[in-house]
């Protein structure tokens, strides 16, 4: 269900998110309101069309440096788009319609897939995805619902 706009929920500047429709039970995310467009770590991208509309096929690796526990999504092409980087960098990359779960409540997002392998987060929440009624604490973490302690452990690839 989809909360309305007007709600203004509370969420920290890091927070453990889930992709429900992806199958992705725990991500850890970065709340970034500099960010337009939220993003995904994406792995082994592979465009294909399916009854003439176009789709991707990739992993997400929801582990900071790990491929355990990969899941294997394929989504519709939604858009394309040129996404600019705080260093100025500039990347084409394929945006797909998902719905995150941030702080207990689920929202439609657009997100662009692309590697952050060099990044500490596998995913960033972006202003169109906040803007449906979340509010950032710049000096609050994890105010959302987190996983047990044995999932934490291994997104810092402890067993």
């Amino acid at each position: 269900m989809i909360e309305p706009h007007h709600s203004s929920t509370l969420t920290g500047w890091r927070e453990w998110v889930r992709l429900p429709a992806a199958g992705v039970p725990w991500i850890k995310a970065k709340i970034d309101s500099g960010a337009q467009t939220s993003a995904l770590h994406a792995a082994e991208l592979e465009e294909f069309e399916r009854d003439g509309v176009a789709w991707v096929r990739f992993e997400v690796h929801p582990w900071q440096n790990s491929e355990e526990d990969a899941v294997r999504v394929e989504l519709p092409v939604h858009d394309r788009r040129t996404v600019r980087s705080s260093s100025g960098h500039s990347q084409d990359r394929i945006v797909v319609l998902m719905d995150i779960e941030l702080v207990g409540r689920r929202v439609p997002a657009e997100v662009t897939l692309t590697s952050r392998d060099e990044m500490v987060f596998r995913m960033l929440i972006g202003r169109e995805a906040l803007r449906q009624g979340f509010l950032v604490d710049s000096a609050a973490s994890y105010v959302g619902e987190k996983p047990e302690r044995k999932i934490r452990r291994k997104n810092r690839g402890r067993s």
